[in-house]
């Protein structure tokens, strides 16, 4: 009899004990953070200035808008600031504008909410 008639493989969607607990995945996305950033580059220092009123972290960093140096620099100085690995940031959307979406991964919302009051996560 083939394998495939006999019925569930083993860890198979239709085990109960994989149907009952959640997804790596899902595990993984309940720790990724995203916020808005509104980046200034060639700003004199790299650093964070604060959170507007419309919730969106405000940054400035002394790279200049080329070859995506300035991008870098906000990852690098968003990894500094939440003390996470730089490979923990991620810059999602807004490559070539002032806004940026950023995710941080294996952190929790309350962390960063402690960290920057205000920042709609």
């Amino acid at each position: 009899m083939k394998r495939a008639e006999r019925g569930a493989f083993p860890g198979g969607a239709d085990n109960p004990a994989v149907m009952e607990s959640p997804s790596f995945t899902d595990r993984v996305r309940r720790f990724e953070v995203r916020f808005a950033v509104r980046l200034t580059p060639r700003g004199g220092a790299d650093r964070v200035d604060g959170v507007t009123d419309e919730g969106v972290l405000q940054a400035r960093v002394s790279a200049p808008p080329v070859g995506g140096a300035a991008n870098s620099a906000l990852i690098r100085l968003i990894a500094d600031e939440l003390d996470v690995a730089r490979s923990s940031v991620r810059l999602v959307a807004g490559a070539s504008g002032r806004q940026k979406l950023i995710v941080v991964e294996g952190i929790s919302p309350e962390t960063i909410t402690e960290r920057w009051p205000g920042l709609k996560v």
